[in-house]
């Protein structure tokens, strides 16, 4: 092994020596050719261990110009429409019913007659009370000649202080007797157009809620059939307090009218086919004081109702006009994110850097959003791209590169 090492490191020490005399021997052009090698390769060297030249990537995004516009906030209620008068035709005298002067179902006018209750015993009573006021005036004259006779005789001395008291009071006592029988003949006459019962309202008429010969009135079956003016209806739902609050908050009184708004809160409801009716109407009362149960408050509208499309007792949904804003920033709701600490946009400014920015939302509107603050009109915001968007970089509107090609 020894010699092994010995051997190996004396051909070492031959090629060194070989390697120095032939260094020596090299003359200036050798050099130089070494040179130009060297200096080749480290030119390949650096080239071929170059860094690689990035061009930067600036991402296309979509945007919009903020814009204004008057918004209508609405809110959708459960409601139900209801006759805006109901009438209950009932019998006021007792008797038998003998007539019925309509048809079942159909419309009647005001004081139209629908039923006749027997009159004769009316009629009777009518007679007699006549014949009770006559009697009642026939005694009021005579107590009046009386009393004129009794003066004259009073003043001659010809008849007593007490003659002539007697004869007044006897006169008194005959006008107020025809005072009570002319009272009680307006209260018989009254009794007796009882008997003929007529429409109280114009409107439609139910079923007959009694047959003819049966005893009607304060002893007997009092309800003779319900009359119900529709041809405007009313639809009354239910909102909360917090509406109420929302409302005041922008000066909106529900159920009043406002001569220096623009607008009036109005409603329009939604049939049982999804299909949206044609008239509207005003809210025009909203129950002073709520429901301390359900912690709500009554509220109604009068709607037209000419071709009885809505009968009372149906339910419906009720959309109202709650607030409009004028003039409000709007965006679409596309291009806000929200996350735990707000709600932001990327705002793409006139540098076409990208700024992420924090906004204060309102209510929103079909695929739309208000603004409240945080958003100038006229600025231009990202709609579609922003998921790849950092506020600060760059970014390249679609239509500027298709302005460029």
């Amino acid at each position: 092994m020894k010699q092994f090492f010995k051997n190996t490191r004396s051909t070492i020490d031959k090629g060194s020596q070989y390697f120095v005399v032939r260094i020596k021997r090299l003359n200036w052009r050798h050099w130089t050719a070494i040179g130009v090698v060297l200096a080749g390769l480290i030119a390949l060297t650096v080239w071929l261990t170059r860094p690689e030249h990035v061009e930067e990537v600036i991402p296309v995004v979509s945007t919009e110009t903020v814009s204004t516009e008057d918004v209508r906030i609405y809110g959708e209620y459960p409601g139900n429409v209801t006759a805006q008068q109901f009438v209950e035709v009932r019998a006021r005298v007792e008797g038998y019913l003998e007539q019925m002067l309509f048809e079942e179902g159909t419309y009647v006018k005001k004081n139209q007659v629908l039923f006749i209750i027997d009159p004769r015993q009316y009629k009777a009573v009518v007679d007699r009370s006549k014949a009770m006021l006559e009697k009642a005036r026939a005694m009021e004259l005579k107590a009046e000649r009386d009393l004129e006779r009794i003066r004259p005789l009073y003043d001659q001395k010809a008849a007593s202080q007490l003659d002539l008291d007697n004869a007044i009071a006897s006169y008194e006592s005959a006008k107020a007797e025809v005072l009570m029988s002319e009272a009680d003949l307006k209260q018989d006459e009254l009794a007796l157009s009882y008997t003929t019962v007529r429409s109280p309202i114009s409107g439609y008429i139910s079923e007959r809620h009694a047959d003819i010969g049966t005893l009607v009135g304060p002893g007997g079956q009092s309800l003779l059939a319900t009359i119900v003016k529709s041809d405007t209806v009313t639809v009354e739902f239910k909102m909360t307090d917090l509406d109420y609050q929302v409302s005041k908050a922008r000066n909106v009184n529900i159920g009043q009218k406002d001569t220096l708004r623009k607008w009036d809160p109005y409603v329009t409801i939604t049939l049982a086919d999804k299909s949206v009716y044609k008239y509207r109407g005003l809210v025009d009362f909203a129950d002073p004081q709520v429901d301390s149960r359900s912690g709500t408050f009554s509220v109604h509208a009068d709607i037209p109702n000419p071709d009885r499309e809505l009968l009372p007792g149906q339910f419906t949904n009720v959309t109202l006009l709650l607030d409009v804003r004028e003039d409000a920033v709007v965006v679409p709701t596309k291009a806000v994110e929200i996350e735990k600490d707000g709600s932001y946009i990327f705002v793409l400014r006139n540098d076409n850097v990208v700024e992420r920015r924090f906004i204060e939302l309102g209510p929103e509107t079909g695929n739309k959003v208000v603004v409240e603050r945080g958003l100038l009109p006229g600025e231009q915001i990202v709609v579609e791209g922003y998921h790849k968007l950092q506020h600060g970089m760059k970014a390249r509107r679609a239509d500027s590169l298709q302005k460029a090609e």
